[in-house]
């Protein structure tokens, strides 16, 4: 009864602080705009399937791409045995799905076992090519400090997950050697000439860690960069499905042109916003703030960045973790936090407006996040609400619009090259 007590003591407090993340992370998104990307389910649950649960988009990275699925694929599966954990902790009961499974028990927990050894091995992959191969992605500015700490920590937890579902069951065949696993009998001389009261106590502080640990690990998610593990699916649900190179019309905008051109047009004074373009993360769509907490800090995006590639103050990670840390601190300071806006507070003019919009960030990234777009947002917010575009593009734009062309000479003009 103790064991059962202190059970549903810790599984009620993980859950219960674990709800709290999730709700805080629903008023979080309700800052932003509706995404209005309801449209196309067949193609979204496609695009979701694809890039969210099949790795889709990591193909270009074979080695990158395989470490990746067996670590997805590993800790989505082998925490199905969760469900049995959860059943054996309530009521006190051992391995209660095996009376009713027989003998496809033995293949599931022994299907389990290695794929635990497997993401074990991935893990140790992933650290080698984090500490030892020099892999200029790792070694950027923004990867170093806490998004370094914070991908080391994970694969520590994972390593120690795995290692304790391995430990009990290796432990449990030490002792029974009709034990349904496969791994555990195959590791069981590891554990020889203990015993059985010693592997008794082994097996169930491996049970009991490995229980606390997946429950400390749900709620180290939503403060780490691996919550795209859970968020990758809505993520990718909502993914624009528009042309890379599409940039959408303000309707407002359009509006006024069609008045223009049709005098009969009746504008819909409901399309006219409150700002153009984004100031804040209030003016961001939902998408657009769901891509910044998806994100998985992989720099993937700056490392393609022409920008930042040539020294640009711009790095597309950045971008979304500053959409990121400006939802928290709104969260976490309330109105205190209204006089900061995420221009110029979080982001700076000068990064906005060395994007070359090639969308080559997009492209790259696993989970079809799109800092593009925070970025064309800000940039209509400063030129059509500031007036405030660098002077080489505001004159293109008056040339635009006086001349028709980007070129500073009347229309008439242009064929006079031929004449020289």
């Amino acid at each position: 009864m103790a064991a059962q007590l202190a059970f549903f003591i810790l599984l009620t407090a993980g859950s219960v602080v674990f709800a709290w993340q999730v709700q805080r992370l629903r008023r979080g998104l309700a800052m932003g705009r509706p995404s209005e990307r309801n449209d196309q389910p067949l193609r979204r649950w496609k695009t979701m399937a694809r890039v969210a649960l099949g790795q889709g988009k990591m193909g270009s990275r074979p080695v990158a791409a395989l470490l990746h699925v067996v670590v997805y694929v590993g800790f989505v599966l082998i925490n199905i045995e969760v469900l049995e954990i959860l059943v054996d902790g309530a009521i006190g009961s051992h391995r209660f799905f095996a009376p009713y499974l027989g003998g496809a028990y033995v293949g599931i927990i022994g299907f389990f076992e290695l794929l635990g050894v497997a993401v074990i091995i991935a893990c140790l992959a992933f650290l080698f090519r984090r500490h030892v191969m020099r892999i200029p992605r790792f070694r950027h500015a923004d990867m170093k400090g806490w998004p370094s700490k914070d991908a080391d920590i994970i694969l520590y937890i994972e390593i120690m997950l795995m290692s304790a579902l391995l430990l009990m069951n290796t432990a449990e065949a030490a002792m029974d050697a009709e034990a349904p696993v496969v791994v555990g009998h195959w590791l069981a001389p590891l554990l020889s000439g203990m015993d059985e009261n010693s592997l008794h106590w082994i097996e169930r502080i491996a049970w009991w860690f490995h229980f606390a640990g997946i429950l400390a690990f749900l709620n180290y998610l939503p403060r780490s960069k691996h919550f795209h593990i859970i968020l990758a699916f809505p993520n990718t649900w909502y993914s624009k499905l528009s042309a890379r190179g599409r940039i959408p019309a303000m309707p407002s905008v359009t509006g006024e042109i069609k008045s223009m051109m049709d005098p009969s047009y009746v504008p819909d004074e409901t399309a006219v916003p409150d700002r153009f373009g984004a100031k804040d993360v209030s003016d961001l769509s939902f998408a657009n703030l769901l891509n910044a907490f998806t994100c998985t800090e992989c720099g993937r995006c700056t490392s393609a960045c022409p920008a930042s590639i040539t020294g640009k103050s711009l790095s597309p990670r950045q971008i979304m973790m500053a959409t990121r840390d400006r939802v928290e601190e709104s969260l976490d300071k309330g109105e205190s936090a209204k006089d900061n806006h995420l221009l110029d507070n979080f982001i700076s003019r000068e990064s906005l407006w060395a994007c070359t919009s090639c969308n080559a960030c997009v492209e790259v990234c696993p989970l079809n996040i799109d800092p593009l777009d925070i970025i064309l947002q800000m940039r209509q917010y400063l030129t059509m609400e500031e007036s405030a575009a660098p002077a080489p593009l505001n004159s293109m734009m008056s040339n635009i619009e006086n001349n028709g062309a980007p070129w500073a000479y009347p229309q008439a003009d242009r064929a006079a090259w031929i004449n020289e």
